[in-house]
């Protein structure tokens, strides 16, 4: 767990294979580290974090593996459930993946002798993203290069359907907005959906292709941040369905966006893995420039930490980790 100068990051966790998707757990698990789960290409690994920007007796970086999962198929997604506690008696680890052979996996743990998984089948092509109900974790979103958005219950029922005009890349539950689905597709078009109607409520508009990853921002509902071509984007959702703002980031082409989970302002990118470098970018809504650019070699994945301004991005046989400013 060493400070890494010459990749400017500012810790790296050794793995031992490529790191396809990594997930900072989004919700308090009841312990004073943070869970972080990484997939390969065919086991997930959960272990815990914690950071000398917490802990003041911490050195750098303290990472520990608590489990692998046997996963036997590549890793393409991980959402992370609100049910999972390691201050229960036994802990309970529960997170659901999507992975290359169209199906979503639901994997529940006690750490010691209880390890349950499910197979939720009924996707027709790549599911590019998924999540967790925030408040209770009963029902799990997914999104799909089919044309569809579907909501599953834990037994992997499908309790909703909502049909698409293109793959969708990106589906978000808001904690504040329990009811409410967003799912974005890659035609540039982010729509809400009601839960309890089932109805489209309101879309927003990029104007340009293709989008490939949008977010719904935690600290302030009406903020949604999207990446289309090579730009980002920002709306604000009272004022009007068009972005408010928008700025060209990445060379080639912009890969993922994702807010930070404590300050409203600041969200990072990134670009396509390209041949060599894939440039992540942190930035501040009252900065005209990126406050932090940062490469990893052949990176993907992006997630922020729970309570830190400390992001990660995975790579081959590594994890790295940017800290930054507020």
């Amino acid at each position: 767990m060493k400070q890494d100068s010459t990749r400017n990051t500012s810790y790296t966790v050794d793995c031992e294979d490529y790191v396809h998707v990594v997930k900072f757990n989004p919700f308090d698990s009841g312990d004073s580290c943070s869970l972080i789960a990484y997939g390969g290409n065919n086991y997930v690994v959960v272990g815990t974090c914690r950071f000398q920007e917490e802990d003041a007796e911490v050195e750098g970086m303290q990472y520990k593996t608590l489990r692998t999962f046997h996963h036997g198929i590549r890793v393409d997604a991980i959402a992370w459930s609100p049910e999972t506690r390691l201050d229960a008696i036994p802990p309970q680890i529960r997170f659901c993946t999507a992975a290359s052979d169209r199906k979503l996996r639901l994997f529940t743990s006690d750490l010691q002798d209880k390890n349950e998984f499910k197979t939720f089948d009924g996707h027709s092509d790549y599911i590019n993203d998924l999540v967790f109900a925030p408040n209770e974790g009963q029902e799990i979103a997914s999104v799909s290069d089919d044309h569809t958005c579907r909501v599953w219950d834990l037994e992997g029922n499908e309790k909703a359907h909502f049909v698409l005009r293109s793959s969708g890349m990106s589906v978000c539950w808001h904690p504040e907005e329990a009811f409410k689905l967003m799912v974005a597709e890659k035609n540039g078009t982010i729509r809400f959906y009601d839960l309890i109607t089932q109805q489209a409520i309101l879309s927003l508009e990029c104007e340009q292709t293709p989008l490939m990853s949008a977010d719904w921002c935690l600290k302030n509902t009406f903020k949604i941040g999207a990446v289309a071509g090579s730009d980002w984007l920002i709306w604000d959702i009272t004022r009007s369905s068009y972005p408010q703002d928008k700025r060209p980031v990445h060379i080639d082409r912009a890969r993922l966006f994702r807010w930070s989970r404590v300050n409203e302002n600041l969200f990072a990118t990134t670009g396509y893995p390209g041949k060599t470098t894939t440039q992540l970018l942190v930035h501040h809504l009252g900065h005209p420039q990126p406050i932090l650019t940062g490469t990893a070699a052949v990176g993907s994945g992006l997630t922020w930490h729970r309570t830190l301004p400390l992001c990660a991005v995975g790579g081959d046989h590594k994890i790295f980790f940017w800290v930054t400013e507020m």
